[in-house]
């Protein structure tokens, strides 16, 4: 049985205080290596992503802020101040009307009172993540650290935490690589929205609080903060939400205050917890083609981290919607969705068992991904050179709920059995075989092809290769009592070597296997070793390269 939230409470080490997080240089030693990457696209393509990221295929992400507050799901600062939307009908419910109660006021309410970071971090590895990424900011604007430029922040406002300091250190502390989501980029046209008001019944016209400055602060909660240091609405709105700054498109573009205020605050977040992985919520980079912020934080992130490796670096960075060219400069990354075939650079999706923030509703119906959805998933991105990094929504206050503890406990039961085919893994010469290979739906814009394929099969397989072995991940399991792989029928090409020995992870003995021009068909215990997909390790000579 998983453990009851009780139980996970009271679980687990707490860590005592404070690792000491130690400073990045402020300038480079003449002539290192670590002065190598300029912020240019041309610069950038010399990177190499790190055998660690390679190796690890499995992380989780704590997509956390003070947009889980209410518990009503994705995009609630912004929907909220958007009449019809669920979110501004349960907004009217609970809190009132936008212009009265408005986002900066959500924040207010929020304290983070059972968020155990340790605890946390211990509990997504022990479903098997290899390394962890906290949410830094989101599109609402607001740091979840003691950010130097952005008073706007959990130390200062909400829960008077570090947030990311505390995940970064509990990370650490558990020997696994730490990582960080920038998705402020976008405050300036997605809060535009907040400048807006009710067009009919009794509030129309009266304006939402997206305009409101630090002089109408005095004798409020907020009084000595500006509303537009969180907002960014010191500009006229667009026509519409546009993510390319396209003003043909009727997007208003950011000026050049916006994009530097950005940049020294992700500049900060980089020195100050020095992250493994940073990953940007953007096209490409935040702020292109209007700026070239992206570009310069980019250098500096390869550069601080090369200079803390002794000129080697460890780093990993993501941005959506590349091109070939942009690839080789970082690592690609696709949301809610994973590439139709092997790509040549290790490339990540990034999803959610739910929604990306907490949603009550989806709990209400029990709607979370399976854990067999989500190793099937799994092995799929693997098997064509990807990374997985999973969210577990957490609500306001920072516990897990029932669902969420039962989800991790299954998945990490199928992780501990079958993991040693998954870490440290590369592509085989073909991903996969089966129904599900011929009927792969393309990606649209970032990603977006999840959970459009038809159910798996027991035809549907997955392939990698490590240590000389190959790895068949069967999606279903075959009634009949047999496997037949047909991407090892006799004389295929890309293998041509002898079958030696075939066993099922978690199964007590070596299966019975005969290869024939159909394929390699094995004979299955009786006894399944598990609930969902099956991984067979096969070994022989001429199987695999190298």
């Amino acid at each position: 049985m998983p453990p009851t939230r009780r139980e996970f409470l009271q679980a687990g080490a707490v860590a005592a205080a404070g690792l000491c997080l130690p400073r990045v240089a402020r300038s480079l030693p003449r002539g290192s290596r670590s002065a190598d990457f300029q912020p240019t696209w041309a610069s950038l393509a010399q990177y190499q992503t790190p055998d660690w990221f390679r190796d690890a295929k499995f992380g989780m992400w704590a997509h956390w802020g003070p947009q889980c507050v209410p518990e009503y799901g994705d995009w609630y600062a912004r929907n909220m101040y958007i009449p019809g939307q669920r979110q501004y009908v349960a907004h009217l419910a609970r809190y009132g009307h936008p212009s009265k109660a408005g986002f900066k006021d959500i924040i207010h309410q929020w304290r983070a009172e059972e968020w155990r970071p340790d605890d946390l971090v211990a509990l997504y590895k022990s479903a098997g993540a290899q390394y962890f990424m906290a949410l830094a900011n989101h599109h609402d604007n607001m740091d979840l650290w003691d950010s130097k430029h952005q008073p706007w922040n959990s130390v200062r406002v909400g829960p008077k935490k570090d947030l990311v300091g505390g995940w970064a250190r509990a990370t650490r502390r558990a020997g696994m690589r730490f990582g960080v989501s920038v998705h402020a980029s976008r405050a300036w046209s997605w809060y535009e929205v907040a400048q807006g008001a009710d067009k009919d019944g009794p509030m129309a016209g009266v304006p939402y609080d997206g305009k409101l400055t630090r002089a109408q602060g005095k004798g409020q909660w907020w009084d000595g903060l500006d509303p537009q240091d969180l907002y960014e609405q010191r500009h006229a709105p667009g026509r519409q939400l546009e993510w390319d700054w396209d003003v043909s498109k009727g997007s208003s573009v950011p000026d050049r205050a916006y994009c530097e205020r950005y940049f020294a605050r992700t500049i900060d977040l980089i020195d100050r917890y020095q992250p493994d992985v940073l990953y940007f919520d953007d096209h490409r980079l935040p702020l292109d083609p209007v700026s070239d912020v992206g570009l310069r934080i980019a250098a500096h992130f390869y550069n601080t981290n090369m200079q803390r490796h002794g000129g080697r670096l460890e780093a990993v960075l993501t941005g959506k919607v590349l091109n070939e060219e942009q690839r080789k400069c970082m690592v690609w990354d696709i949301e809610r969705g994973a590439a139709t075939d092997v790509m040549p650079l290790p490339w990540q999706t990034d999803t959610c068992i739910g929604d990306w923030h907490y949603s009550r509703p989806v709990l209400a119906r029990h709607g979370y991904k399976s854990a067999q959805m989500v190793a099937q998933m799994l092995v799929d991105i693997v098997s064509k050179n990807g990374n997985l990094m999973l969210n577990i929504p957490l609500p306001g206050s920072g516990t897990p709920d029932d669902d969420e503890l039962a989800f991790v406990a299954d998945f990490g039961r199928w992780m501990n059995a079958n993991s040693r085919a998954i870490y440290a893994s590369r592509p085989w010469a073909l991903f996969g075989e089966g129904p599900s290979v011929k009927a792969q739906e393309p990606l649209r814009a970032q990603g977006f092809n999840e959970g459009r394929n038809k159910p798996y099969t027991s035809e549907d397989l997955r392939f990698v290769q490590k240590a000389g072995k190959l790895y068949a991940f069967a999606l279903a399991w075959p009634e009949n009592g047999v496997l037949t792989i047909r991407s090892l029928a006799t004389g295929a090409p890309h293998a041509a070597g002898q079958v030696e020995r075939v066993e099922l992870l978690g199964a007590s003995a070596p299966l019975e296997q005969t290869r024939t021009a159909e394929g390699l068909t094995i004979k299955l215990p009786e006894r399944r070793p598990g609930d969902y997909v099956y991984t067979f390790e096969i070994s022989g000579r001429g199987l695999v390269a190298g």
